[in-house]
């Protein structure tokens, strides 16, 4: 009976521990910070009143500039990921078994077409829409992403969703938008540029700056945030990594931490 008792427990054990998930040990700062962000995108009321702000913002400057429309057609120009759609599980479900980002499982996820939206953002577009105003979505997803981000945007009922007003990434071409928005400049007033990352919102971003460069652009620019530049809040990815990195995503988890160690401010006794 002793031994049957015994034998019981260690297979109850046993199943236990089977079942229990594996904890994934040593998670790099980098990815670790990625974990946090994505929480604090999905769940804090902070990152949701932020995004709402901006998009207040933006809605104000789009009635003033309604007032005067000028002799062309009004345009807004956007981004998709993190400025109207939130890729947040995506990110988190990497970042949280310490895995790097990969073209390969994001475009498995683009596909899915299931992403939520930002807050704010299918409101404020369907409004603009709605006062004739056209929205041209600049991405640098690839053409081989279109029918999932089709399928995700009309998901949500949002504007102009064609061919003519999706300008993927032209294969081949960089990272750079100057040219998408330059073609949309020929036959509409751009009156207002939403983006996560300031390269969606002006040439003098790309190329990889450095982070002392980025700064100092961004204190150039200074009067155009919240005037014509409306930026969303995202801690979770973008341009800012690579000014941190040099450019070299592709560096291990452990180079990373020790360059994040090398940043950040901390106070010490």
């Amino acid at each position: 009976m002793k031994r049957s008792f015994i034998a019981l427990l260690a297979g109850i054990l046993l199943l236990a521990a089977c079942s229990t998930p594996k904890k994934t040990e040593n998670t790099s700062i980098a990815n670790n910070g990625k974990v946090w962000a994505s929480l604090w995108q999905q769940r804090a009321a902070e990152y949701k009143a932020l995004c709402f702000q901006a998009y207040n913002v933006a809605k104000f400057r789009l009635d003033e500039a309604l007032k005067n429309p000028g002799d062309k057609p009004l345009a807004i120009v956007t981004d998709i990921d993190e400025t109207i759609l939130d890729n947040s599980p995506y990110d988190a479900g990497r970042a949280i078994d310490n895995k790097e980002y990969t073209l390969d499982t994001w475009k498995a996820w683009t596909a899915k077409g299931r992403a939520d939206t930002v807050p704010g953002a299918p409101s404020f577009f369907k409004y603009a829409a709605s006062r004739g105003v056209s929205v041209f979505y600049i991405s640098n997803r690839f053409e081989d992403e279109r029918a999932g981000t089709v399928k995700n945007l009309l998901l949500y009922g949002l504007p102009n969703v064609d061919e003519a007003h999706i300008l993927i990434r032209p294969t081949g071409a960089g990272s750079s938008k100057e040219a998408r928005r330059l073609q949309v400049a020929k036959t509409h007033n751009i009156v207002l540029l939403c983006g996560d990352n300031l390269a969606d919102l002006d040439l003098l971003y790309d190329g990889g700056l450095p982070e002392a460069k980025r700064q100092t652009v961004t204190e150039q620019l200074r009067k155009d945030f919240g005037s014509r530049f409306i930026v969303i809040p995202n801690a979770d990815y973008g341009d800012f990594e690579g000014a941190f990195f040099n450019g070299n995503y592709k560096q291990s988890g452990a180079q990373k931490d020790s360059i994040i160690r090398a940043k950040i401010k901390v106070d010490k006794e």
